[in-house]
Formats: structure tokens, sequence, C-alpha cells
């Protein structure tokens, strides 16, 4: 099944941050998220967060990424690196950071 990343970020995201809301705010985060092709959205995890908003702001980190290379990601976690040095994960910033945002799409 398809990855519907719209609804993946203006929806189920919020509502996952909603929902675990002083988790999320202990990753103490702001990443910017551009996926090529779809969007991009401003994700605060941090004390004033958490959110998921469209747009784009300065954050810790931010992660470019194709569509079709963040549903890899999302069903196999271990494909990052192999993404990042295929340059098809771009991050700026705190590369630290990127490597454990996978706890951030795992809240439900």
């Amino acid at each position: 099944m398809a990855l519907d990343i719209q609804k993946l970020f203006n929806e189920e995201l919020p509502a996952a941050l909603a929902r675990n809301a002083d988790e999320a705010k202990a990753m103490n985060a702001k990443v910017q998220m551009n996926i090529t092709g779809e969007g991009e959205w401003f994700i605060d995890v941090s004390a004033t967060g958490p959110s998921c908003t469209p747009g784009t702001q300065v954050g810790d980190c931010a992660i470019t990424i194709a569509g079709p290379d963040l549903e890899k990601l999302m069903d196999n976690p271990s494909a990052g690196m192999t993404l990042f040095f295929a340059g098809k994960l771009k991050v700026t910033g705190n590369q630290m950071l990127a490597m454990k945002l996978n706890k951030l799409f795992s809240f439900k």
C-alpha cells in the first residue's frame, strides 16, 4: 500500500504527537522535513511543541528525501544509512538528531 504523505504529515503525525505530547517533547528537537514532490513540514518536538505544520522554518536539522524513498524508510528504518550514502536522504544541521527520528514516526 502506497504511503499517503499528505495524510501522514497533515493528519496522522499531528494526531500521534498530540496523543504522545510528553514523550514527543522529550525529544527536544525542531525538524524541517522536505519531501520532494510532496511538500514541506516543520515538526516541533521541543518544549514549545509538539506540532507538525506545513511550511518551512529553521530547525535543528533539515531532511530532504523523495516520497518513494520516504516510503522505503518508513517500511524499513534500517534503510536510512543506505539512502543517506546513496545521496537520496540529505540531512543538514544536527545529523545525530536525524538518526533518532524513527522514534518520531513510531508514535501511534
